[in-house]
């Protein structure tokens, strides 16, 4: 397991040294400073959804759901049009980067804890449930959403569709401070209760009895699960498929329960992604193709192949 986890680091320096010299020109001191802010960002965005994604998963005890599948990105896009819908697009475009993202990420916490209790008690043991529960869910944020963007301003409608896409090629690194305190208080929370996250895929009966109430973690787990995916989004927006597309890489590349090998494997193979797919699509592609499309496409393939192999 350590020889994969190492084989996983190797590439993922291997990605950072492409990204942060592959094409450069000009004073070298300028060029890794912007760039080491850029590929900063990208680690903490996978290593958060990463993390997220795999605990997420560990409480509901499948490997299909995801926050984002569940209705967090349409739960995302409803509170951006409602912001820009009571604020106005000229009050929202000037409120301090610091400030708006603070409010997106109460706003989201707030929320994201009542929509995966709600999806949670629709049927922990229901795969088919849950999934339709999030579904239902998620048209419900999309069509309101979908309402706001016909009554606002045209002006406005143009403001909510530049948040409505992920944007790893322009990442806000003016609040790279802020997500690093944020994200990174949770993963050290992560951290700290790894073993026990061992202990609830054992089921509620072995698990109490093992000294580790199923629900008591399950709240623990919620509240930090919003805190990282609630920083993550309002930092590069909303993205479904790629917590989903990073797990199932990891429960493939290592195949153990335990939470000490998921983790890192996961942070690893999320870095991979993201900073091997953007340079990819920077340096050779020239930014023809946005890396958040290539990774729905994939991820959405993975989620339909996931589910059909569940069901049969």
């Amino acid at each position: 397991m350590h020889v994969r986890l190492a084989g996983l680091a190797g590439l993922l320096i291997l990605c950072c040294g492409a990204y942060l010299t592959l094409g450069a020109r000009g004073d070298w001191s300028f060029v890794l400073a912007h760039r080491g802010q850029k590929l900063a960002a990208l680690l903490l965005v996978g290593m958060s959804l990463s993390w997220a994604t795999v605990i997420f998963q560990t409480i509901t005890g499948n490997r299909i759901l995801t926050p984002s599948i569940m209705g967090f990105d349409a739960l995302y896009l409803l509170l951006q049009s409602l912001l820009v819908w009571s604020l106005g697009a000229r009050v929202y475009n000037t409120l301090p980067a610091q400030g708006l993202m603070a409010v997106n990420v109460v706003m989201l916490c707030a929320a994201s804890l009542v929509l995966f209790m709600l999806v949670l008690r629709a049927g922990r043991d229901d795969l088919m449930r849950m999934i339709l529960t999030g579904v239902v869910l998620s048209v419900l944020f999309r069509s309101v959403t979908s309402y706001f963007q016909r009554v606002i301003d045209p002006n406005e409608y143009a403001v909510v569709q530049a948040v409505s896409f992920a944007r790893f090629s322009g990442l806000e690194t003016d609040l790279l401070i802020v997500a690093v305190v944020l994200s990174g208080g949770a993963m050290a929370a992560i951290w700290r209760i790894r073993h026990r996250l061992d202990v609830l895929p054992l089921g509620p009966v072995l698990s109490t009895s093992l000294g580790e109430p199923p629900k008591r973690a399950q709240w623990q787990v919620l509240i930090l699960v919003s805190v990282l995916v609630a920083v993550s989004t309002a930092l590069v927006g909303p993205v479904a498929f790629f917590g989903l597309l990073v797990t199932s890489l990891t429960y493939l590349v290592v195949p153990s329960p335990r939470h000490a090998h998921l983790l890192p494997a996961a942070a690893l193979i999320a870095g991979i992604v993201l900073v091997g797919g953007q340079t990819a699509m920077e340096r050779v592609l020239n930014l023809s193709t946005p890396l958040s499309v290539v990774v729905e496409f994939i991820g959405g393939l993975v989620f339909l192949f996931l589910l059909l192999r569940s069901l049969r």
